[in-house]
This record gives structure tokens, C-alpha cells and sequence, in this order.
């Protein structure tokens, strides 16, 4: 029997499901938040420059985006998540969901091993969908 992992994410939360087969639905696996993502730059940063003291020079100047910063460490949550489920053979084929700004984040993360599972990527953010509502937005792609 062929397992499909599914995972519908955006930068701030991801939720991975799984279909075993055709007329089987979507299981939810897990949930993953990183609220850090919502955050307001301003809370992201420190309120401290990093100028040093005396030197006569500006404050320090903020090398990326913290926001995105969030965002990229989210990607790489995730991707360790499909990972492991490859490592772990819980998975024959991978379809990603994804914002599409969020999606090249996690693409181009994706190791060599879980790419060749990745049959299809969806630049949609459908994070907050209920699950019926999904799994009507996904048969095209899956059996459900």
C-alpha cells in the first residue's frame, strides 16, 4: 500500500496529513506552529544597537529581515519533519502545499532523498482550511 504525505504550511503554521489509499481521506499526523512568524519586527529585534560604545559609528544594521529569518527557520523545521518520515519510511510520495513565497523557502531546503518523493508542490496557502474543504482542493492531485 502506498502512503502519501501531505503537508499545507505557510510561515507561521503547517498541518501534515497522510492518504493510504484511494476512498481513505486524510489522516492529520501533526501540527506545527512557529508564532514566531506572526511576530511584529519591532518584538523580533533587540532594542540595543550594536554599535560599540565610543566608536562615533551608527547603530548596526540588521543583516536579513528578521520576519524572514522566522520563516526561513520555520522552512527547515519542516523540512527535518519530512526527513525523519522518509528516514523512517513512513512515506512513499510527498505533495506540498504551500504559500508561495513559503514554498521556496521549504524548496530549497528539501534534501536530495525527500525531492525525489515530492510529486507535487501547490503554491496555495490552505493552512486554515477544514480538513473537507481541503480534501475537495487536493483530489486532483490524490485519491481520497
Amino acid at each position: 500500500m502506498s502512503v502519501t504525505w501531505i503537508m499545507v504550511a505557510n510561515a507561521s503554521q503547517a498541518r501534515l496529513f497522510s492518504n493510504s489509499g484511494p476512498h481513505k481521506g486524510l489522516t492529520l499526523i501533526k501540527e506545527l506552529a512557529h508564532p514566531e512568524s506572526r511576530e511584529k519586527t519591532s518584538n523580533l529585534v533587540s532594542d540595543r544597537s550594536g554599535a560599540n560604545a565610543g566608536t562615533g559609528h551608527g547603530a548596526f544594521l540588521q543583516a536579513t529581515d528578521p520576519k524572514h529569518h522566522e520563516a526561513e527557520r520555520f522552512a527547515q523545521e519542516i523540512t527535518r519533519e519530512l526527513e525523519e518520515g522518509r528516514v523512517n519510511n513512513a512515506y512513499d510520495r510527498l505533495i506540498l502545499v504551500a504559500s508561495a513565497p513559503f514554498m521556496g523557502l521549504v524548496n530549497s531546503r528539501l534534501p536530495g532523498q525527500v525531492r525525489s518523493k515530492l510529486s507535487e508542490s501547490i503554491d496555495k496557502d490552505y493552512t486554515r482550511l477544514p480538513v473537507k474543504e481541503l480534501t475537495g482542493h487536493l483530489e486532483s492531485y490524490v485519491y481520497l
